[in-house]
């Protein structure tokens, strides 16, 4: 892997976000938005004393964390994006960078996306309703880390069926994510989904992550078996996901669609 190539490629995409304050506002417009609407839905339900054990916590706790897995696929989804809009897709794959080189760019861009947007997310819930995530420590970190792997996988399927489908396909980068969040335990424990519904959910990591994140903000304790599950299920998921991409790519060249996508 050359990681000047790599380099370059991230290189490019930061000079659009230099050059270009409507995709930088984009970056910080969502969280605002969901923390601004659910976050006083949330104040709501504890001042009319809702009985719910420590609900506002748990509750901005998962907006920030599902934010965190948004914009990691964002970070894939709409990168790959700006090379179809700008028609730069075909001259990437004819230069010497490898495929491997540009999934390592686009998760980069990702790694900064999600970095920054749940920061963001983290300061807004702390100045508007005195929550602040950071005082749990370092036992949410291997959470964020599924989290941002999960969000690969995500955007990576979304950029390969792109890749095979055109500009058709385009919607998945903005709602295949959110296909998955009524599965995801989200806002609500597994145990709250109809029966034939909990084997789905517990096959995707999102929910161990969840359910995890939920049980370090009650207790302050990892709870090791959802991160177990969690990491195996996102390996699975994150190798599955590159090996649908390298063969969507090798289906693409062979029937001469690489020009299609690089021009349409």
């Amino acid at each position: 892997m050359n990681f000047l190539r790599v380099a370059a490629l991230i290189q490019r995409h930061l000079y659009l976000y230099k050059r270009s304050m409507p995709r930088i506002m984009e970056i910080f417009f969502w969280p605002l938005m969901d923390l601004l609407v659910w976050g006083f839905i949330t104040v709501y339900f504890q001042r009319s004393n809702v009985a719910l054990p420590r609900f506002v916590t748990f509750f901005l706790g998962a907006l920030i964390f599902w934010d965190i897995l948004y914009r990691a696929q964002q970070g894939i989804s709409i990168s790959f994006l700006e090379e179809v809009w700008s028609k730069n897709l075909l001259n990437l794959f004819v230069s010497p960078m490898r495929p491997s080189e540009f999934l390592a760019a686009l998760m980069t861009i990702s790694v900064g996306k999600m970095l920054t947007a749940g920061a963001a997310s983290a300061l807004l819930a702390w100045v508007f309703y005195d929550f602040n995530i950071f005082l749990v420590g370092i036992s949410l970190i291997p959470f964020v880390l599924n989290l941002l792997i999960m969000g690969w996988a995500i955007g990576i399927i979304s950029m390969s069926a792109i890749l095979r489908y055109g500009q058709e396909a385009e919607v998945l980068a903005w709602g295949l994510g959110f296909l998955i969040q009524p599965f995801a335990a989200v806002f609500y424990p597994v145990s709250v989904l109809p029966t034939w519904v909990q084997p789905i959910s517990r096959m995707i990591p999102a929910s161990h992550v969840f359910e995890g994140m939920r049980a370090v903000l009650e207790t302050g304790e990892i709870p090791y078996e959802s991160l177990i599950k969690a990491t195996c299920l996102n390996g699975v998921c994150l190798a599955v996901a590159i090996c649908f991409f390298y063969y969507t790519l090798g289906v693409v060249k062979e029937k001469g669609l690489l020009i299609h996508r690089g021009t349409e």
